[in-house]
């Protein structure tokens, strides 16, 4: 859309005649159908369209925005799809499945042809064949393409160049029908036709339960609903792999490396008998698992590994994550065995040349883990909140650029990565940018034969890194470098799979110094001081200055305090900015106290009157939170940024995440969500100068210890807790932690 083509008056009332929903029998849909008159915006990476359509009768083009593949000017097509109101260009119609209709008139068959939809046909080879051969045209270049060379000017490599063309267009839209019609959104389906090309239906037929494994989006019960209706039964051995690799996958992303065998089949035949068609009385017991697992190992997708320990299960992974794990326990083996650069320090003149410089007095446990880096290789500093981890990481830095060794700082979010910049004064990394993530090649570009240039490597927020991103560094170190891991060991671990700074402190291989002196200045904070308290297991003690308790028993009642104090309260009392200096978290995504509900509610109070985007009930001016690593776009899992600018004439949105602008396609909004409130784990390695948490019964099932403790040493200046003492009680007293299933430990411990 343009500006020089206005909606006219329909846009401010109802919709035209056409766009009523319901068409006969559409399912609710409303279904229109027009000659393309021209496409005003077309990403070809993912078949995402702006066009303007001419209906017949109507004297004004209508809008339709979605996805289409190989459609051009000149063609008509029958769309469905559901109505929107754009604030700026009125009505237009959103895809949801579409078909097109070749013209049966010699001016549309033309205008068709001349589109250059066909390869080797423009506006004047259209015309001659259309005055050679009228209405028949298609009929001849399907049928009979050797009668196309007597037509003036189409010799016999033209001929066939318009055959084969004609041949791949037809292609193309009986995969679209195909997969429109097992019930595929039109999104989908140019994003499967993307992945596959010419191939995609012999290779659905064949398999598939493919789409679960290739297309995100496509879970598995959408690709077994598409195997049903393609005859595959239910007790095939292709259904069992998909189910074995769904549950692992599920499971990965509740953190585990691995599952137990028995757990596993448990979980796949409960799904697999979920979701087994009505009428099938043959259940499929764990016993029928054992084959689609033999054949999911034989082709390199799963790892089955026995216990050493007789009393345990064997343990089935994910083969890229049992190539992580061990590849985690070989490489920190590797770097403890090899000697590290020839430099020798002599640690009592170094500590009190570093407490002079720095004009500092470091506690016992600085010392030791200063006396302790200047010989290892690897080690772990660990500890709580004011313990002094940022004053043994700069010693440390002191030192070792004063005896000329190159050092590495990284971190594993940009938040996190910005704050060890803030606290040492030096340049610090994300871990995807110092390993060089290549989006082009899906890998690190620094590994074993490209290592990172470095005799140190510090990484702070090490508590974050899930197994992978441990495995990808490690391989990119030189054997000589030595590797400090810095981080709490007592938050909560890792997004992705795995608990890799638990694990490398349980395997006693690498030296560990733990940090527990709480100095002077922190313990007059009481956020710090309660969090030692609460993370001893202890209730916290609230006060008046720093860190508060408003108790509301009701969630209807907490969720209107909450957002009272982020919205109003905080902000006049002291002095914080709403959106960027205050964070609410909590730890469910649903309910009255859930991320869903707050940040709907958040967003009202804060702001009502932003430019409306369309997707996912954004505006202008909101607080968004990214939701996965998209490496293309350079943002990552937990960025938080605002949304400054919509452009709906390309589809675009603008997010501003701390100065570095980022363009968001529509279709690429998933990646986002509202983050004026976010979940205790999508906070870990940020820090916000207040924190608002509610803490209800109703979060029975995540009231753990390490959820709270996590919570409140996100805040540096200010945190409040809102809900019911007796939920505040829960967490403190539960210390029980729901265990990981990973081996690092034993693989570091050598009983793997």
């Amino acid at each position: 859309m343009s500006a020089s083509d206005p909606p006219g008056d329909a846009g401010l009332f109802e919709p035209p005649p056409s766009a009523q929903a319901g068409d006969g029998d559409d399912g609710g849909l409303a279904r229109i159908e027009g000659v393309v008159e021209r496409i005003v915006y077309e990403n070809e990476a993912n078949g995402f369209f702006v066009a303007r359509l001419q209906e017949s009768g109507k004297p004004d083009l209508t809008t339709i925005v979605g996805h289409l593949l190989a459609v051009s000017p000149g063609e008509t097509v029958r769309v469905w799809g559901h109505w929107e109101n754009d604030p700026k260009f009125g009505p237009q119609l959103r895809i949801a499945r579409y078909q097109t209709i070749l013209p049966a008139t010699v001016k549309g068959i033309e205008k068709y042809l001349g589109s250059g939809l066909i390869e080797g046909i423009g506006p004047v080879y259209a015309k001659r064949l259309v005055d050679t051969f009228g209405v028949e045209t298609f009929r001849v270049i399907e049928e009979a393409p050797q009668r196309l060379k007597s037509v003036p000017g189409v010799g016999k490599k033209r001929a066939e160049q318009i055959r084969k063309a004609w041949e791949r267009q037809k292609a193309v839209q009986s995969i679209m029908v195909f997969l429109q019609g097992h019930g595929i959104g039109v999104n989908q389906a140019v994003r499967i036709y993307k992945r596959y090309g010419d191939g995609a239906v012999a290779l659905l037929r064949d398999n598939p339960y493919r789409l679960a494994q290739d297309i995100s989006g496509i879970a598995f019960k959408t690709a077994d609903r598409i195997a049903r209706e393609l005859g595959v039964p239910a007790d095939s051995p292709k259904r069992g792999q998909a189910g074995l690799l769904h549950v692992l996958q599920e499971a990965a992303s509740e953190g585990h490396v691995f599952l137990p065998k028995p757990g596993l089949f448990e979980r796949t035949a409960e799904l697999l008998n979920a979701d087994a068609p009505s009428g099938e009385n043959a259940a499929i017991g764990p016993a029928a698992l054992d084959a689609p697992l033999e054949s999911l190992a034989a082709a390199g997708q799963a790892v089955c590994e026995e216990s050493a320990d007789a009393t345990c299960a064997a343990a089935v992974y994910i083969k890229a994550l049992y190539d992580a794990e061990t590849a985690c326990a070989r490489d920190i083996k590797h770097l403890l065995r090899c000697p590290g650069p020839p430099v020798s320090i002599k640690t009592d003149k170094a500590i009190e040349w570093v407490e002079r410089r720095h004009s500092i007095a470091l506690s016992p446990q600085q010392r030791q883990a200063i006396e302790t880096a200047a010989l290892a290789k690897v080690m772990v500093v660990t500890g709580g909140p004011g313990t002094g981890k940022t004053t043994v990481v700069n010693s440390l830095l002191a030192i070792f650029e004063a005896k000329g060794l190159n050092i590495l700082l990284c971190a594993p979010t940009g938040r996190a990565a910005k704050r060890l910049e803030e606290t040492t004064n030096r340049e610090a990394r994300t871990l995807h940018r110092l390993l060089e993530f290549s989006p082009k090649f899906g890998q690190f570009m620094r590994n074993a034969d490209n290592p990172v240039a470095a005799d140190v490597v510090i990484v702070d927020e090490t508590s974050m890194v899930d197994v992978s991103l441990m495995a990808g560094l490690l391989a990119a170190l030189p054997r000589e470098a030595r590797l400090f891991l810095v981080g709490d060991v007592d938050q909560l671990p890792s997004v992705g799979p795995g608990h890799v700074l638990f694990d490398v402190i349980a395997g006693n291989t690498v030296p560990v110094v733990w940090l527990q002196t709480v100095f002077r200045q922190a313990a007059e904070s009481g956020i710090i001081n309660n969090a030692h308290r609460i993370n001893e297991g202890v209730y916290p003690e609230f006060n008046a200055k720093d860190f508060f308790f408003v108790e509301r028993t009701a969630p209807a009642k907490a969720l209107e305090t909450v957002v009272e104090l982020a919205a109003r309260r905080m902000p006049a009392r002291f002095g914080l900015d709403p959106i960027r200096d205050i964070q609410v978290l909590t730890p469910m995504r649903r309910g009255e106290g859930g991320v869903a509900r707050i940040n709907e509610a958040l967003q009202e109070a804060l702001n009502p009157d932003g430019e409306p985007v369309t997707r996912k009930g954004f505006r202008v001016g909101d607080k968004v939170m990214q939701t996965r690593n998209n490496y293309e776009r350079d943002a990552y899992n937990g960025d938080v940024g605002v949304i400054e600018l919509v452009d709906t004439e390309v589809q675009e949105v603008q997010v501003d995440f701390g100065g570095r602008k980022v363009l968001y396609p529509f279709d690429e909004l998933e990646d986002l969500a509202l983050a004026y409130a976010a979940t205790v784990h999508k906070s870990q390695g940020s820090e916000y100068r207040a924190v608002v948490l509610p803490l209800l019964s109703q979060h029975y099932m995540l009231l753990q210890r390490n959820v709270i403790y996590t919570a409140i040493t996100r805040a540096r200046e200010y945190a409040v807790i809102v809900g019911d003492p007796k939920a505040v009680r829960m967490a403190v007293s539960n210390s029980r932690v729901t265990k990981r299933h990973t081996r690092l430990a034993e693989r570091l411990r050598g009983k793997t």
